[in-house]
């Protein structure tokens, strides 16, 4: 029986919200980008450059938005810091674009991902086995389903109830985390080919690019003008895998002391995840050389990584625990996603269907509004389209919302403020530097993802003026 309650049962912790940003940002990516990185950047040094670049990115974003969330400490997240901000209209293109691309975009991939890795298990269920093939090109892979059936069981355990989905994150982040911590110490501790280390460090700083199915290494050192658009490009990967870092803000609502809590957990969980990825493309380093990473079979570079260490028996083991991430990864997206549609219906900017609870007091209908859109994005592209998609489209709102710190500085001076953003004005300005340079060079250089996301946020303007119009109000 559905029910139109208002407000959110406060009873998510500091601990939750932390392990809610860590199981969301380690998902798909860790295990399968570092292949096209390899292949763009062609050394060492430089892949190592781009994980901790978008690690930094990351963190700056991360203890700048602690400033917003306690001046804001209400379900919605993004999406209500952008309306506070600069008004409606920002708000509703932010979450016009979260529910188009952003949210189930990545929710879509991660599942995708799912079935990646579930076809080295058994490869009925792999990227590899198309169902559906068409003469342009277009095919509907195994593992496509598959993900398809991970959204639509993961959304229906979250409609169970915060607590179940709870207990998901909790169990499933602890289990990659300890998949992740596997493959670093084994991968240096217990693999005895120090040669391959010493080879991959010798021209750490050669960049050059790596064909992917012809394994043809082009021996040009890239001039410095292109080495900067190849490792902005590259970073698209990496971003994208540390990603959805801003998810504990969607449930404020659920969290206890926000004020304090959300902030904490943004810092703890980026700077954890920010060390683990370094840490994993270490022990790729040292297990694989630079070409063996950029064409590992399928782009599963963590498997292939642990074939080297364990044997085949082995691989298999961090195949399952891979799947286990990016289900619990899935799990976090799809539980603080909904939030946000809940909270742009109450405002009178979704449809009004979104506002209703069930009796477990979640939005279980724009959790399988979502769900259904994500599936069908699942059938798009593949893995990698969608990844070039979702970044650029990402920044340009984190740009507009740490843009909003110095806006409301300005506009809202009074306004309480339990946490200020570390390094203001310098680490704020910063990041919308940095976002705003990588977003120019994805615009140049991969004008066929890039455009399309920018389009999709426009596509929201007659939209936003069309519901204005009609005057669509939540059914409070």
């Amino acid at each position: 029986m559905e029910q139109n309650n208002s407000s959110f049962k406060r009873s998510l912790t500091l601990l939750d919200g932390t392990l809610l940003v860590v199981g969301s940002m380690i998902g798909s990516g860790i295990f399968i980008v570092s292949a096209d990185i390899a292949r763009t950047v062609g050394s060492a040094g430089w892949l190592v450059v781009v994980w901790l670049l978008s690690g930094f990115i990351t963190l700056t974003a991360a203890l700048s938005y602690g400033e917003l969330s306690g001046m804001y400490p209400h379900a919605g997240g993004q999406y209500v810091y952008l309306k506070e901000a600069y008004g409606k209209l920002y708000g509703f293109l932010y979450g016009w674009s979260f529910f188009a691309v952003i949210q189930t975009g990545t929710i879509a991939a991660v599942g995708v991902a799912f079935g990646k890795f579930a076809g080295y298990l058994s490869p009925m269920l792999g990227d590899e086995h198309i169902l559906v093939g068409t003469a342009k090109g277009y095919h509907i892979s195994a593992a496509q389903l598959v993900g398809i059936g991970t959204i639509v069981f993961l959304t229906f355990l979250n409609t169970l109830g915060v607590k179940s989905g709870k207990w998901i994150q909790f169990i499933f982040t602890f289990a990659k985390i300890a998949a992740m911590a596997a493959l670093i110490v084994f991968g240096f501790l217990f693999f005895k080919d120090h040669a391959i280390w010493s080879m991959n460090w010798s021209d750490a700083w050669f960049a050059k690019s790596i064909g992917g199915d012809t394994k043809v290494i082009t021996h040009d050192s890239l001039s410095s003008g292109v080495l900067v658009v190849a490792i902005c490009t590259a970073m698209v990967g990496a971003l994208f895998s540390s990603d959805a870092w801003n998810s504990v803000t969607f449930i404020a609502g659920e969290m206890k002391r926000p004020e304090r809590n959300i902030g904490l957990s943004l810092f703890i969980g980026t700077l954890v995840v920010t060390l683990l990825y370094v840490s994993m493309n270490l022990m790729y380093l040292n297990v694989m050389n630079v070409s063996e990473i950029a064409n590992a079979p399928s782009d599963r570079v963590a498997t292939a990584a642990a074939l080297k260490i364990f044997g085949g028996d082995g691989a298999k083991i961090i195949a399952l625990l891979i799947m286990v991430s990016t289900f619990g990864c899935n799990n976090g997206l799809i539980l603080s996603g909904a939030r946000v549609y809940f909270t742009m219906a109450k405002d009178g900017l979704f449809l009004p269907a979104a506002t209703k609870m069930n009796s477990k007091g979640v939005p279980s209908v724009a959790l399988w509004m979502q769900c259904i859109w994500a599936s069908l994005l699942c059938l798009s592209g593949k893995y990698g389209a969608l990844l070039d998609f979702i970044v650029f489209t990402v920044l340009i709102f984190y740009i507009l919302t740490i843009g909003g710190i110095f806006k409301l500085r300005m506009t809202k001076p009074d306004h309480p403020r339990p946490y200020k953003a570390f390094g203001y004005p310098v680490i704020p300005a910063l990041y919308i530097g940095m976002a705003s340079f990588i977003c120019i060079i994805l615009l140049i250089a991969k004008p066929e993802t890039t455009w399309p996301g920018l389009i999709i946020t426009l596509i929201g303007l007659p939209i936003f003026y069309f519901l204005q119009k009609r005057g669509i109000k939540s059914d409070e």
